[in-house]
């Protein structure tokens, strides 16, 4: 990921700052103001996280079974407890149709209940041939479902940007800590706050640049 490349980049940026004390130089990890390990693996989390959000959308039209897999279903009628689709049944893509293999036929209604009353637009057909199969027919997509998608993306991707801008605070927290306690040289601090900005501003374009690739596919 990206993210690492930079860690190793301020890290070597690092290099020809003052050499610290023989106390500060036995500090821990905690104590270096160049480690952004954890502001690196904050960064990657939120791009993975984005990236698996766009994915359950529905892609140019095509449907993404894995929407219909973690859809929640309520096996007992009234009752708290739910289970994933994916868990009780098959989820079989066959082109503009959707098969579901239920694996207990007192699943079919539950299931059927639980597509019925989602958001995702959907009806599923019983098979007279076969009782333990559902077809879902995949309506194409129109000009307001596009949108609708592409809102969604956005706001995903804002939502991401966010979770960023919080990394940041938190590595910035660290930095203020350090100074405060006298655990980092100052002038370490000073090379280390610019270094975390570039990390979190390649992170942030990142977000830029899978949004616009989603939307490209999206609007498609």
């Amino acid at each position: 990921m990206s993210a690492e490349k930079g860690g190793k980049a301020a890290r070597a940026q690092s290099a020809d700052a003052p050499s610290s004390s023989p106390s500060s130089s036995a500090s821990p990890a905690a104590d270096d103001p160049f480690d952004f390990s954890v502001l690196e693996s904050d960064i990657a989390k939120v791009h993975e996280r984005l990236q698996h959000e766009l994915k359950k959308l529905r892609l140019g039209g095509r449907f993404n079974p894995e929407v219909l897999e973690a859809l929640r279903v309520h096996l007992v009628k009234g009752g708290k407890e739910s289970v994933r689709l994916g868990d009780v049944a098959q989820v079989i893509p066959k082109g503009r149709v959707v098969q579901l293999v239920v694996g207990e036929k007192d699943h079919i209604k539950p299931i059927t209940s639980a597509i019925l009353s989602s958001t995702l637009s959907l009806t599923p057909q019983p098979d007279p041939a076969n009782p333990s199969l559902l077809s879902i027919p995949i309506p194409p997509a129109t000009a307001d479902s596009r949108r609708a998608a592409i809102a969604e993306a956005q706001d995903a991707a804002k939502a991401a940007a966010e979770a960023i801008r919080n990394a940041r605070g938190t590595q910035q927290k660290k930095l203020r800590a350090m100074q405060l306690g006298k655990k980092a040289l100052p002038d370490d601090l000073r090379k280390a706050a610019p270094l975390m900005e570039k990390l979190v501003d390649k992170g942030t374009k990142e977000i830029t640049r899978i949004l616009d690739a989603a939307k490209k596919v999206l609007e498609g």
